[in-house]
């Protein structure tokens, strides 16, 4: 496919509303800390490395983040995992993320970011949305999401009869430190939520009724991890037969024969591809 068509053709999608752009860990790439100028941790190993300290672990519990985090929160309970998270996106400041403020600019009506910091929320900001926050391991509520409504300053805490379905949505299933810090992040907190995913709890119901035959734009997305495939698999359920794009950079077999079973078409490619910039790749 001719990259200029295949772009003209996916932000025509987009901005109707027939693709949803579903951002992973690389759309963070070159993003760093305003302060120091380190790069923010985003991916698996990055992660482990800034939560211990710039020390290796087992190479058991190098192979992904919710391993190293259920070790580190067996270890020193979950609220460790719980301030690791809150410090690094939600107390340090990082530059602009350019892949985030693109989609931004695109007014769309549902974006799902899987990572736990708050560019998008920062961006979002000059707009009224509704706010859907994975959640684990909760006994108050069958549910396993919290929902929020921006009302031009603050974040107000809201029930599903509240919500207002023509407002833009942001879903943010592994969390994120505002309003309220909550994340999925160990191996625990993703048997509870995928586990949720599959019986239908983890995501609200007119969320379910939106993503009927839609397609999907995998943005910064690698799928060489069973956890990453898994929570993927139920956010998109309902999916149109042709799924979708990934764009991935030198995709594995791993990942070409994932995502062939769910008709997903790989774009060897990174995100300037349409963001127009230089600084993300998948």
């Amino acid at each position: 496919m001719n990259p200029a068509n295949f772009s003209d053709a996916i932000i025509a999608g987009l901005q109707r509303g027939e693709v949803i752009p579903y951002m992973g860990p690389g759309v963070l790439r070159g993003v760093t800390d305003l302060v120091d100028g380190s790069a923010i941790p985003a991916d698996s190993d990055s992660l482990i490395y800034a939560m211990t300290g710039g020390q290796a672990m087992a190479p058991r519990l190098m192979y992904e983040f919710p391993r190293a985090a259920m070790h580190m929160e067996n270890k020193k309970g979950r609220n460790f995992i719980e301030h690791f998270l809150t410090r690094t996106y939600g107390e340090r400041k990082w530059s602009p993320s350019p892949s985030h403020q693109w989609i931004a600019s695109l007014n769309l009506p549902y974006v799902i970011d899987c990572n736990r910091d708050t560019q998008l929320q920062t961006l979002y900001a000059d707009r009224a949305h509704t706010l859907v926050v994975g959640a684990a391991r909760i006994a108050a509520t069958p549910y396993r999401f919290d929902l929020y409504q921006w009302q031009g300053d603050a974040y107000q805490s809201i029930s599903i009869d509240q919500v207002d379905t023509g407002l833009p949505i942001l879903f943010k299933p592994l969390g994120t430190p505002l309003p309220k810090p909550s994340y999925v992040a160990s191996d625990a907190d993703f048997v509870d939520y995928i586990t949720e995913l599959m019986g239908g709890f983890a995501v609200p119901g007119w969320i379910k009724h939106l993503r009927q035959h839609k397609r999907y734009l995998f943005l910064g997305m690698r799928f060489n991890r069973d956890t990453d495939r898994m929570v993927m698999s139920e956010i998109v359920y309902g999916a149109a037969p042709d799924a979708g794009w990934a764009l991935i950079s030198e995709p594995t077999d791993k990942e070409q024969r994932f995502c062939a079973r769910k008709n997903i078409q790989i774009i060897d490619a990174d995100c300037q591809l349409l963001s127009g910039t230089s600084a993300v790749a998948a």
